[in-house]
């Protein structure tokens, strides 16, 4: 079987260090690892393929010209004939699954004319997302491009039921969208791994993984560690990642006299992840109250996976994955003191956190591996591999 992934977002680097990034990377390496060949047609790769994905087979889309807004999108949109062509050059192929990016008509088109099945995964509201965070010179036309790639596809794969709503505001698509939240590869989180950050006896560990951005709540996690090191100094936090609110987040701790309790990793390879989690008593994402929270978090998937207690903020997709004292604890999102409470509960009571882990890391197990959401997203195309048979495919009868 052969299969096309067209990854076209230019802030998409397919082999980089980005959430995204590892997202498009275990898609890829699951659908390897059942057998399948694999052309990957992306824009941006930011370094040599990754462990795992050396058997892929690459085309390499043309970079768009960095002149203004406008000509930008006019040129997104233009390149649409090149991957087209190439499509057809490196064809044919059995599926096309392509991530969701402005612009992009070229894949569902090409699957809808050749008869294949194309399976469109949607990870976020891309035209409100630009609008809002970045630029967009052409939003009518963004809108135009979107609806007539939804139209073409034959299931729309929505990573959380609030980018299913978004999906449903188009016309005639609410017969072909279907949920698949993300996902992990519990195996890349081994219950013996070392600790990177290992803790002198009696500190209590708290950690965050992520990029540094305003959604992620980085003002409520400062105020809920000052209020829990404040009580008990046998605390300390780990901050892993880097982004824009860096500057911010350093003077905060600064005014606050938290420096030395914190420390502040940077962005990191995501093979020295599972060992940095390790490090850790209890994983937070303390999301701020969002109107839109459309995510789907890997972090907190990757903090399942790890078997660390998670305090998260109730919002979104973490009420259907957090069952709260069973797999994790939830709390309101914005509110520190609830989360320190949380965290305080969690110092005192070991036992608990532990228990929490365990449950969090059997859900993943059971429900969330990257190989379970491949292969319900193969029989939405009506393929699954064979029973017993890890590289063999067949049709679903």
């Amino acid at each position: 079987m052969r299969l096309a992934y067209v990854c076209s977002d230019p802030g998409v680097p397919v082999f980089g260090r980005k959430g995204c990034s590892i997202h498009v990377q275990e898609v890829l390496r699951a659908l390897l690892g059942l057998g399948i060949e694999v052309v990957l047609f992306a824009r941006r790769f930011d370094g040599e393929a990754p462990p795992g994905l050396e058997a892929l087979s690459i085309y390499r889309l043309e970079p768009l010209p960095k002149q203004d807004v406008a000509k930008r999108e006019q040129a997104a949109l233009a390149a649409n004939d090149t991957l087209r062509a190439a499509l057809e050059h490196a064809g044919p192929f059995d599926l096309v699954y392509e991530r969701y990016a402005l612009w992009s008509l070229a894949a569902m088109g090409y699957a809808r004319d050749t008869g294949i099945p194309g399976l469109l995964e949607v990870n976020a509201p891309l035209v409100d997302e630009q609008a809002q965070h970045r630029k967009l010179a052409d939003r009518a036309g963004a809108v135009s491009v979107s609806e007539r790639t939804f139209g073409m596809a034959t299931h729309l794969i929505a990573v959380s039921l609030e980018v299913a709503d978004y999906l449903r505001g188009f016309a005639g698509t609410s017969e072909r969208i279907h949920v698949v939240p993300n996902g992990v590869d519990p195996d890349r989180f081994p219950q013996d791994v070392v600790p990177t950050l290992g803790a002198a006896p009696g500190i209590f560990t708290i950690g965050f993984v992520g990029s540094l951005r305003p959604w992620h709540g980085l003002s409520v996690l400062v105020e809920a560690f000052a209020q829990l090191y404040h009580a008990n100094e046998a605390t300390r936090l780990i901050v892993v990642g880097d982004g824009p609110e860096r500057p911010k987040l350093e003077s905060d701790l600064l005014a606050r006299g938290l420096c030395d309790a914190v420390q502040l990793v940077g962005q990191v390879e995501h093979s020295e992840v599972p060992g940095l989690l390790a490090s850790l008593d209890v994983a937070v994402a303390p999301y701020p109250r969002l109107p839109h929270f459309y995510f789907s978090p890997l972090k907190v998937y990757e903090y399942m996976a790890a078997g660390r207690a998670v305090v998260a903020s109730g919002i979104g997709q973490l009420r259907q994955l957090i069952e709260p004292e069973v797999n994790g604890l939830l709390c309101p999102p914005g509110d520190a003191a609830a989360h320190a409470a949380a965290l305080e509960r969690l110092r005192r009571d070991p036992q608990l956190a532990r228990r929490l882990g365990q449950a969090a890391r059997t859900t993943i197990q059971q429900h969330h591996s990257w190989n379970t959401v491949v292969r319900r997203l193969l029989a939405l195309a009506g393929i699954r591999p064979l029973q017993g048979q890890r590289g063999a495919i067949g049709a679903v009868p």
